[in-house]
């Protein structure tokens, strides 16, 4: 598993690209050039590894596009030690990322095909997160809640309410809310006492559905 300074480059430059889109975090910058994206790949898409692209990763999932992980990263406003709750941990990057700046990740992955594959990756690229489990995103981990931030890496057709109610008061959750087979609007919700909640949306992008497990 290598990372050589052809590779650091090219994150270099690809953090540079994500500058130009509009990602102003510097935390989510530093981040992105600290993480091996092509190790998160297979490796016949190595070549493409630091484009700002989407990749399939199997089990009909994708690894998001890097400018979609910076863009929710940047929302979510992460701070040291923040525990964050992710929903979907697919290839194990956006996880990667939350790591390296500085977040405590409690991650839930579906796929058991993934779950597996990433459980066994992170620990060899020293990537430690504090959970990583198998299960229903839709149930969030409220043995482990409330939590500073929640973010979701797949489209829902609402918002989950067992999510919100894991939120601190002041945490955000960021979710991509639409239905299978059209654009999700990206969408933040400020968590402001025990029942309000203030919402804002930021345009739409695409994600591979949330599953939700039907036992």
């Amino acid at each position: 598993m290598k990372d050589t300074a052809k590779h650091q480059g090219l994150r270099n430059q690809l953090a540079s690209v994500l500058q130009q889109k509009g990602i102003t975090d510097k935390n989510v910058l530093d981040a992105i050039k600290k993480v091996p994206r092509h190790l998160f790949l297979n490796s016949s898409f190595e070549d493409y590894a630091y484009q700002d692209k989407a990749f399939p990763i199997g089990a009909g999932q994708t690894i998001s596009q890097p400018y979609t992980v910076a863009f929710q990263s940047q929302l979510l406003e992460v701070k040291k030690d923040d525990m964050v709750l992710e929903i979907g941990t697919g290839s194990g990057y956006q996880t990667a990322v939350l790591y390296a700046m500085g977040a405590k990740v409690y991650s839930i992955e579906r796929q058991h095909e993934l779950f597996k594959s990433t459980s066994l990756l992170l620990p060899k690229l020293n990537i430690r997160p504090k959970l990583l489990t198998f299960g229903d995103g839709y149930k969030g981990l409220p043995n482990y809640a409330p939590f500073d931030s929640i973010i979701v890496t797949a489209g829902a057709p609402m918002i989950p309410q067992p999510l919100m109610a894991q939120l601190k008061i002041g945490g955000r959750l960021v979710i991509p809310v639409g239905g299978d087979g059209e654009p999700q609007i990206m969408t933040m919700l400020v968590r402001k006492n025990e029942t309000q909640f203030e919402r804002h949306e930021f345009g739409e992008f695409r994600f591979v559905p949330l599953l939700e497990n039907k036992n």
